[in-house]
Order: C-alpha cells, then sequence, then structure tokens
C-alpha cells in the first residue's frame, strides 16, 4: 500500500470531519474540521489492513485529527467550497418572501441540508421551522453556537 501525500505535505480535506466518538474531549458529531480547512500530514498509518490513515495537523485549528486517503486533496489543488456546510447553523441576513408574504423573518435560525453550486455562486437548501428554501450563500450567515 502506497501513501499517496508525504509527511508536512500541505492538505486540504474535501469534507467537513465530525468527531465519530474516538475525539478526546469532543462529543460524537461535533464538527472538529471544516471542509476546504489546511493542514499538513504527521504521520500516516493503515487501519484494518486496507485503510490508509493520515495524521493530520490543522495549525488554524490547533487540532491534530485522523483523515482517510479519501478525504484528503493536495493542499495547492483547487478546492470548490462553499462558506457553508450540511448541519451548520444559520441565520438569514434579510427576510425571505415567497408571493408576497414574509416566510423567514431577518435573522431567524436555520439549518443548512444541502449545497448547491451554480455559474451564478453557492445556494443552499436551509430547513427554517418546517420547511425548505433555497438560499443564496449572501443572505445567510454562520451562527456559531446556534441550536
Amino acid at each position: 500500500m502506497k501513501a499517496a501525500f508525504q509527511v508536512d505535505q500541505q492538505v486540504r480535506v474535501t469534507r467537513i470531519v465530525r468527531d465519530d466518538g474516538t475525539f478526546a474531549g469532543k462529543t460524537r458529531g461535533d464538527l472538529l474540521i471544516r471542509r476546504g480547512s489546511l493542514g499538513y500530514v504527521r504521520e500516516w498509518g493503515v487501519f484494518l489492513q486496507d485503510t490508509l490513515i493520515y495524521q493530520v495537523h490543522f495549525i488554524e485549528e490547533d487540532l491534530i485529527v485522523g483523515c482517510r486517503e479519501q478525504e484528503l486533496i493536495a493542499g495547492d489543488a483547487p478546492c470548490l467550497a462553499g462558506a457553508f456546510q450540511f448541519g451548520d447553523w444559520v441565520s438569514s441576513t434579510r427576510e425571505l418572501v415567497v408571493g408576497g408574504q414574509r416566510v423567514v423573518a431577518s435573522g431567524e435560525a436555520g439549518r443548512v441540508m444541502a449545497c448547491e453550486h451554480e455559474s451564478r455562486g453557492f445556494y443552499y437548501q436551509v430547513l427554517f421551522g418546517q420547511r425548505l428554501f433555497l438560499v443564496p450563500e449572501q443572505a445567510l450567515y454562520l451562527q456559531e453556537e446556534a441550536g
């Protein structure tokens, strides 16, 4: 089994990394690293004889996290990532109106359920209450500790 990334190589995660229940001091499901974050490979090893796991130090977050090879790309490789990710709590920067009726108030919190990229930019499926809306990125802001 040959490693795709070398020790001290800069890498970028291609998906969000949440605690699977094995990260000390965190709770299962807690956000560890956001998609697009950069880190450096410290070492790598084999798990269950067929899966390469890289120990990656994310300097900005000051965390060392185990990542599978398919979760990483070279740090200088192009990365298309929007500002928000599945599960993020966001708030609307403006009222959302459908058919002349206000359906979401400015500042109202919702949860990102999906992301779509179009030529005009990023759009997010956001669950506000019991309704799902497709909202442009510029109409949302991240709530760090909502929910």
